[in-house]
């Protein structure tokens, strides 16, 4: 294989890409931000390849969540907040149901670039460039919003690391101290048994919190904070190879990171922008600029994996961008649809079991299960989210693999965009606060509904295999 170097990618075809009119203003922005300290270190990224190690080898559950595309207006004090705090709720049911220790990455400080299915939309009659996120263009309809601005490559490191510099002091402030008290929000429950059943499950989680206190396990540091990562799709190249860092790997143990010690180098490249990136299903081409990008930078990295992937065609990516078979060094994330999943998922799984190598099985039931309203507004269906993730644990236990996690596209506000829902949120009532800037997100008490839902299929597995 040909050497790799941060920016090898350029001598590869390459989807998604943006033209920019400004090539002056494009060489300085970039030039800037190779200049710039980088977003996240070498201990975290590390530490996080060793969690989704266990991850891989079902050791614990992999929590992943946040908006579909972060705008520089959600650096907010309260947005961060909220986010960070649904996390902290959903994971404690997840610890409950699945009886693993859970890790926790939002997609979150970076997440604002989007792939589009065109590059051009009319606009009142008015053909204009597409939104492609807060780091590319504006979403203001107006050919002048929408040309691509280099400058705002710049902001967006700004505004994540705004972001990360306020998600660090809060989690090391006490937000996600579990001796608070925590706003579980049953309210929004309309059927009796649902609620009783949820009631059921707080209480057994709040009586373990008293009996961990009672007995004074909560006084370790372990129950005032937690730690959460940072991730976004590594869709703009560009970005990603000025943030690209050659540096001295951190004193982690060779084995739990999975590497030889005689084979392990002393440093490495890092893609400081985040802790986790992944490929997106538009842009995974064997032979493309981003998969050859993505296979020389040490960070845990993902690939969405949908219908049109082909089970030869998933090992040959596993085969390019972790040759040495890293145990948890890949995350899959599948996105196939409820109505798709059973017909490509079981090959997928065979594939990768015959190919050697262990990556982290996600579920993303979002993407699959877009749909538009009489009237053409996006949403999905809760049901449909549901019984993708359903399906997928029932596929993954059949075929002697481990679902390590799930992969949402939520928020901590009080947001209708998608329907259903013990709320019974109908697509008359989407108008209400519909205020995604791209794809339909979970709002908290739906995210958390789900996460009740899913730890009760966990229970169900533990409790039959008790009996």
């Amino acid at each position: 294989m040909a050497e790799w170097s941060p920016n090898s990618w350029t001598k590869k075809p390459i989807k998604q890409d943006v033209i920019y009119e400004d090539a002056d203003g494009v060489q300085a922005a970039l030039t800037k931000l190779q200049k710039l300290p980088p977003l996240v270190t070498p201990k975290e990224v590390m530490n996080l390849r060793r969690y989704l190690r266990n991850v891989a080898l079902g050791k614990a559950f992999l929590l992943q969540g946040g908006d579909c595309a972060e705008l520089f207006d959600y650096c907010d004090q309260e947005m961060i907040e909220a986010k960070v705090k649904l996390l902290l709720q959903m994971s404690l049911v997840l610890i409950w149901g699945a009886n693993k220790p859970v890790v926790r990455i939002a997609r979150i400080a970076g997440q604002f670039a989007k792939p589009r299915s065109s590059p051009t939309e009319v606009v009142n009659g008015v053909e204009m460039p597409s939104f492609r996120g807060d780091n590319i263009n504006g979403f203001a309809a107006t050919p002048e919003s929408r040309r691509p601005d280099p400058s705002r490559l710049v902001s967006a490191y700004f505004h994540s690391a705004a972001t990360l510099n306020y998600l660090r002091a809060a989690l090391s402030s006490g937000i996600a101290d579990l001796h608070s008290p925590l706003d579980w929000g049953l309210g929004h429950v309309i059927t009796p048994a649902i609620k009783e059943n949820y009631e059921r499950i707080v209480n057994r989680v709040q009586d373990a919190l008293r009996f961990m206190h009672t007995v004074g396990i909560d006084t370790d540091r372990g129950v005032e904070t937690v730690e959460v990562f940072t991730s976004h799709e590594g869709l703009s190249l560009e970005y990603e190879q000025s943030l690209t860092r050659l540096l001295r790997h951190p004193a982690v143990p060779t084995a739990a990171a999975g590497s030889s010690s005689s084979t392990t180098p002393k440093e490495g490249y890092y893609a400081t922008s985040g802790h986790f990136l992944w490929i997106g299903d538009r842009t995974r081409q064997l032979d493309g600029a981003h998969v050859e990008f993505f296979r020389g930078i040490t960070n845990p990295i993902g690939i969405k994996v949908g219908p049109s992937m082909t089970a030869d065609e998933l090992v040959r990516i596993l085969d390019v961008v972790n040759p040495a078979r890293e145990i948890g060094k890949v995350t899959l994330i599948s996105r196939y649809g409820a109505a798709k999943i059973a017909q490509h998922l079981p090959a997928h799984i065979a594939a990768v079991q015959g190919s050697g190598h262990i990556p982290v099985w996600q579920c993303d039931p979002m993407h699959g299960n877009t749909q538009s309203t009489p009237t053409g507004v996006k949403t999905r269906h809760f049901s449909d989210i549901l019984s993708e993730l359903k399906q997928a644990l029932e596929i993954h236990r059949a075929a002697g693999s481990f679902l390590g996690g799930m992969h949402l596209e939520l928020t901590g506000e009080a947001v209708t965009e998608c329907v259903g829902g013990a709320g019974g949120l109908t697509e008359d009532g989407l108008g209400e606060r519909y205020t995604t800037f791209c794809d339909p997100r979970l709002n908290e008490k739906q995210a958390l509904e789900l996460a009740f839902l899913v730890a009760g299929f966990y229970r169900e597995d533990i409790d039959r295999s008790n009996d």
